[in-house]
């Protein structure tokens, strides 16, 4: 830590305890609480019951999770390519055509989700390229969205990478694209990983633009909290979102174990 004596340590971890706890740790506590209970009009709840996990991985739960996870996967996945690929080439631009990127990739995050998802609906809803009422159009939402983290993570890792490495490389006769594959990806593999989880999550919990968007057979998990929590149904919904953190930890954990061993090697 930045803090060296022993009361400044206890000092700083009491900080951050007294932020950490009713900011953070309260909210999920009551959610994970609430997900057990049948009654809560006390002080505390009521009516332990397991039943509200029971629904919520069959059924339309179950369909709404795997929706979350498949259109989360092929977003970050997209997210990913398209973005290391910008990244890449912008790292060969001149200074003014770098800032015309960055301004490109950040301009999604930069304006509500909400306009992200009419603007996709507005140019995808008539031909040549018609995409509404079908999964593709939330698929596609929500790479837009992710897009710009998984570009500006590369990014920053590109513009950290010693050019020692290609250069030796290329010294030694390797084509520009065997360069590529064998020493700069490698080397950027850690932030890849990093960009992914981030996308990743960013995506599964993403509602505004696909509240705009989703057809009736490809209902996100996220969206399926909001109905529940709009009906009233705030054990059900609070059930569903302890199921998506889960999901999304378990899928984080195991890309923090890839990026681990990517560092390690």
């Amino acid at each position: 830590m930045l803090v060296h004596s022993r009361r400044g340590r206890w000092g700083a971890w009491a900080l951050f305890l007294v932020l950490f706890a009713p900011l953070f740790a309260l909210p999920l506590l009551v959610i994970v609480t609430a997900s057990f209970s049948t009654h809560w009009s006390g002080a505390f709840p009521s009516g332990p019951t397991t039943e509200h996990y029971a629904a919520a991985v069959r059924g339309e739960s179950l369909r709404a999770l795997t929706t979350s996870l498949v259109t989360a996967v092929t977003a970050s996945a997209l997210a990913l390519l398209i973005g290391t690929w910008a990244a890449l080439s912008a790292a060969a631009l001149r200074k003014r055509g770098r800032r015309v990127m960055d301004a490109l990739f950040v301009l999604p995050v930069a304006v509500p989700s909400v306009v992200v998802g009419l603007a996709v609906l507005v140019a995808f809803s008539q031909p040549p390229v018609l995409l509404n009422g079908t999964r593709w159009i939330v698929v596609l939402a929500h790479t837009v969205l992710v897009t710009a983290f998984a570009y500006q993570s590369v990014s920053a890792a590109v513009v950290r990478l010693d050019p020692v490495y290609e250069q030796a490389a290329a010294s030694l006769g390797a084509r520009p694209w065997y360069v590529l594959w064998r020493v700069r990806l490698p080397l950027l593999l850690p932030s890849l990983n990093a960009a992914a989880g981030l996308c990743f999550a960013l995506s599964m919990g993403e509602l505004s633009a696909t509240m705009m968007l989703y057809p009736p057979d490809w209902t996100p998990l996220p969206v399926l909290i909001f109905t529940a929590t709009d009906r009233g149904s705030l054990f059900t919904g609070s059930a569903l979102a302890v199921v998506l953190m889960a999901a999304t930890l378990v899928v984080l954990l195991a890309v923090s174990r890839v990026r681990t061993r990517a560092t390690y090697r």
